[in-house]
């Protein structure tokens, strides 16, 4: 990968949205130059896919929260149960194993505390091999996730 790769995937970290003449202009190549680099880098798996990035405010999801889960056991059997079951849940955004005190790390977001009630009567309780869960609710998000910083 070279400076060019690392500029156009800096620039569409910043916005995918953005045109591949746009792109091209940006990081100073032909648009059909561009449009190799970045099939090229699709293919190699270093572009994983695009998506929106949502305000979870707008869509009603004000409520941030972080579960950390402590399983009964972790053994390979009992941590892929619970790891097929998490992906079972459209409400767990992220799912993280862990090193330290917990076994895993989820996010969630809610709607409220009601909201968040019903996550986890629903769908938190029913995973398996779970030995505890501890609970925090983020009370403001200072920074937000917006790329990686291309070496």
């Amino acid at each position: 990968m070279d400076r060019t790769d690392r500029a156009l995937l800096a620039a569409l970290q910043a916005d995918s949205s953005r045109s591949v003449a746009e792109l091209s202009e940006r990081v100073h190549l032909s648009p059909s130059a561009c449009h190799r680099r970045i099939k090229a880098l699709e293919e190699q798996g270093v572009i994983a896919g695009y998506v929106a990035r949502l305000d979870a405010r707008k869509i009603g999801l004000p409520a941030e929260v972080m579960v950390e889960i402590t399983l009964n056991s972790q053994s390979s059997e009992a941590m892929e149960r619970f790891e097929r079951a998490v992906c079972d849940f459209d409400d767990i955004l992220e799912c993280n194993l862990m090193s330290g005190g917990a076994d895993y790390q989820l996010r969630v977001a809610a709607a409220g505390l009601d909201h968040y009630e019903r996550i986890h009567r629903d769908c938190l309780s029913r995973l398996p091999g779970v030995s505890s869960m501890k609970t925090s609710f983020s009370l403001r998000r200072v920074k937000r996730f917006a790329g990686y910083s291309v070496p």
